[in-house]
């Protein structure tokens, strides 16, 4: 077997192949992560925000582009989801979700803001960040596994955050 033939064969193997509304795309694999996070953002999530209006954009975007919708339920005052938005935004990580994903950083308040929008899809946020995934039509896909997953996001590292979410969109085809 040729070197190119090779190569061509590992990059099939490591490629997830999703399907979106009768559409197959080929997805980048996820990253492997060797950095470690050094720093997380203080406010990733507007206090004033229309969450129903960012989410409804988002959903319309990702039917557009063929990617998922990643709603992440937090608020500024939780450290795991400071954290979480600071994997998100690694260098390592960052170019994968905007492949992937239309991200919707939705705040929660202290518990008592935008719940409606999680109960929509019959998860009641309970801890936070609490992640929602929903695939190109709008069907939520992690729907099996625990969407608050990540709320110990400062005891995980920065690849088993991502191999979390990527184990809910691999789950989705």
């Amino acid at each position: 077997m040729s070197l190119a033939t090779r190569l061509a064969a590992s990059a099939l193997l490591s490629a997830a192949v999703t399907v979106f509304s009768g559409t197959v795309v080929a997805a980048p694999a996820a990253p492997k992560v060797d950095a470690q996070l050094t720093s997380a953002p203080a406010a990733p999530y507007d206090v004033n925000a229309n969450a129903h209006e960012d989410v409804a954009a988002a959903i319309a975007r990702a039917a557009r582009n063929h990617k998922f919708v990643l709603i992440d339920f937090g608020g500024n005052w939780c450290p795991d989801c400071r954290v979480t938005a600071g994997v998100l935004a690694m260098d390592q990580v960052k170019p994968w979700i905007a492949a992937m994903f239309e991200v919707v950083m939705v705040d929660v308040g202290r518990m008592t803001k935008n719940m409606d929008i999680a109960e929509q899809y019959g998860v009641h946020v309970k801890a936070v960040p609490t992640m929602i995934v929903l695939d190109a039509a709008g069907k939520m896909v992690n729907s099996t596994s625990d969407p608050a997953a990540l709320q110990d996001a400062r005891g995980m590292t920065p690849q088993a955050i991502v191999d979390t979410l990527n184990g809910w969109i691999q789950k989705s085809g």
